[in-house]
């Protein structure tokens, strides 16, 4: 049966009972009611008439007059058509004929004083029998009041217990299949797909159940299907990885080994153990260089013996994040993605290790190789723009400038290289000393003096009364504060400023140099500090080998200090370093 047949009829049986109740109740009230009409009715009236009846004969002496015995006529024939209990008929009959009697009587005899008296005896009679039949109907009316009464209150009874057992009962109809089909999707939920439901009935909880069954069916086909495909992919990417020529090590979040390569066995000179599974704890304990790589204490590239041959690896660590669909009814956060692993990847960089050790030694070499002649070059300038030579005309006189200013920039050029080259290396050498920043300043300032004259700037210092001293390399330090002063002196307009700013910060003095020229576009400012980088010029100025700025960083940062630039266009730069204070 149907859900909405099984609704009909269920309320269908309540407005039955509702109207079967209410049936019964009209039919006790409606013979209430009679009974009651009939003691007010007919009863009521004859005592009316026999009173009246009376009346006329207290009220009139004998002989009873015309008007007088109209009077009682009429009483007596309404009272004839009202004859409703037993011994009434019979007396009333003798009333008709004791008033003939009366009618006949022409004085007040003897016969008529007999006739009303008769009358009289009758009439009490008559009103006897209708007090009785009151009394007695009263009595009936009570009782059936009273039998209504009982009847009416099991009756009453009687339907709340059905309709109670009908409301208790009946919402299970709807309610119990509901409460199955929901727990069966909860189950699918948590990915238990063998959950099926059985409903025995023939409505449309037995389609729903048809098709939940159908698709929980569905469901564990696909997820079979799927956990092929995953296992699958999973042997083909375990495969792609163990013929990768990086070490590559997997861990779960569990700190467990899901995968780990031929190379990271040899590299980690773990071979001949089972890893994969095991907790990685087992093997750090005893291997530092595979506790370095889990616990990634800044271990960013190293250098190990490999097959008797130096090697170097780059680590590379990355976290597995994947979706949350883990349904936790106890979680109170559901979080959109969890973490379920790291994966460790040490990049062979052996080859562009020695690349890049050739370059530098290649650099180092032409570097100290063409400063020899450059500096030739020179002396040789000097010696022909000395009078005691011979004189020169002011052509040779300005292109005896220009090749001194492209020998200049030559000589500077080698000397950033061979600088570049001990850095890259790792030959810098650093003499710390305790120096009073001022005095950087001015040792500074004597090197771009004659620069900034030529070019009619004005190089002013702002710095407090007192300034912590810093322990750092003091020309290495100048340098780089030439190396700032230079670029501000070469983007400036003639009769402009460059100011120096001295600072201290939070323990740490803070070097600036600003310029007042045309600034540097925000897009190239992060690429300042990169090796052979320069900013796009206009053309009118000369730029330099763009390793100016990457040396000084270098310097900088092996002092334990940090450098940075503020540029907007139009109002200028300010290139800073801070160096922790003594």
């Amino acid at each position: 049966m149907k859900v909405k047949s099984k609704l009909r009829l269920g309320f269908g049986f309540l407005f039955l009972i509702v109207l079967f109740f209410g049936i019964v109740s009209l039919f006790y009230i409606y013979n209430i009611s009679d009974s009651a009409k009939v003691i007010l009715k007919n009863n009521y009236e004859s005592l009316s008439f026999a009173r009246e009846m009376r009346a006329v004969l207290d009220e009139n002496k004998l002989p009873l007059d015309a008007k007088a015995l109209g009077e009682f006529d009429r009483q007596l024939a309404l009272q004839e058509k009202n004859i409703t209990e037993k011994g009434e008929k019979e007396a009333t009959v003798a009333l008709r004929k004791t008033f003939k009697t009366l009618q006949s009587s022409a004085g007040a005899g003897p016969e008529s004083e007999a006739a009303v008296y008769h009358a009289r005896s009758l009439l009490r009679e008559i009103e006897a029998l209708n007090m009785h039949a009151i009394v007695r109907k009263n009595e009936a009316a009570q009782a059936s009041v009273n039998k209504a009464t009982l009847l009416l209150g099991i009756t009453a009874t009687i339907t709340f217990l059905i309709l109670f057992s009908f409301t208790v009962n009946f919402p299970g109809f709807i309610a119990d299949p509901l409460r199955k089909v929901v727990d069966g999707i909860r189950e699918i939920s948590r990915k238990n797909y063998n959950q099926h439901l059985d409903f025995s009935a023939d409505d449309e909880f037995a389609d729903v159940a048809a098709a939940f069954n159908e698709m929980s069916g569905r469901l564990m086909d696909w997820e079979n299907s799927n956990l092929a495909t995953v296992l699958s992919e999973k042997q083909r990417i375990e495969t792609i990885i163990e013929q990768m020529q990086d070490a590559i090590i997997g861990l779960n979040e569990k700190q467990e080994i899901l995968f780990i390569n031929q190379v990271a066995e040899n590299i980690l000179n773990l071979k001949e153990q089972k890893l994969v599974g095991q907790p990685a704890s087992k093997f750090t304990a005893t291997n530092d260089l595979f506790k370095s790589i889990v616990e990634n204490e800044a271990l960013k590239s190293f250098k190990i013996a490999l097959d008797g041959k130096e090697s170097y690896f780059q680590l590379d660590s990355r976290e597995i994040v994947i979706p949350n669909l883990d349904n936790k009814p106890n979680d109170v956060l559901n979080f959109g993605s969890r973490s379920v692993g790291r994966v460790y990847v040490l990049r062979n960089i052996t080859e562009f290790k020695e690349r890049d050790e050739a370059k530098t030694n290649f650099i180092a070499t032409i570097s100290h190789e063409l400063k020899t002649p450059i500096s030739s070059i020179k002396m040789s300038l000097k010696l022909l723009q000395d009078q005691r030579i011979g004189p020169v005309n002011p052509q040779q006189s300005e292109l005896m400038g220009h090749i001194n200013e492209d020998s200049d920039r030559l000589l500077k050029i080698t000397s950033e290289l061979l600088d570049l080259s001990q850095v890259e290396t790792g030959n810098i050498q650093l003499n710390f000393v305790s120096s009073d920043p001022l005095d950087i300043v001015n040792y500074a300032l004597n090197s771009v003096r004659f620069a900034a004259e030529q070019k009619g700037i004005n190089i002013k210092i702002s710095a407090p009364d007192s300034l912590p001293k810093v322990y750092v390399d003091m020309e290495k330090t100048a340098w780089v504060l030439v190396n700032f002063l230079s670029n501000a002196l070469r983007y400036s307009g003639e009769k402009s400023k460059v100011l120096i700013e001295l600072k201290e910060k939070d323990r740490q003095v803070i070097f600036g140099v600003r310029d007042f020229g045309k600034g540097i576009d925000e897009q190239y400012q992060k690429r300042l500090f990169e090796r052979y980088f320069q900013v796009p010029t206009d053309g009118q100025n000369k730029s330099g080998s763009g390793l100016g700025l990457a040396i000084s960083k270098d310097f900088i940062e092996a002092q334990q200090g940090k450098i940075w630039v503020e540029s907007a266009i139009g109002e200028g730069s300010t290139f800073c370093f801070a160096l922790p204070a003594v």
